[in-house]
């Protein structure tokens, strides 16, 4: 699995954990309301959009 698929898989496993919609993840998390849509259409985000995505799910997962 690569870098990518990782993030997709931690992406979606939180959403569904969580119970949100993909809309309220892209807007709280990467400021696009289109971020997962896209994601799961194959985009790919830079490094620093991923690191920040990822860094906002810990802080979540520790509140």
């Amino acid at each position: 699995m690569t870098d990518l698929e990782r993030f997709r898989d931690t992406v979606e496993k939180f959403i569904a954990a969580n119970g949100i919609s993909p809309t309220r993840f892209g807007k709280e998390f990467a400021g696009d309301p289109l971020f997962v849509f896209e994601l799961r259409k194959g985009r790919e985000p830079r490094s620093d959009t991923r690191a920040r995505v990822l860094a906002g799910i810990t802080a979540e997962r520790a509140a």
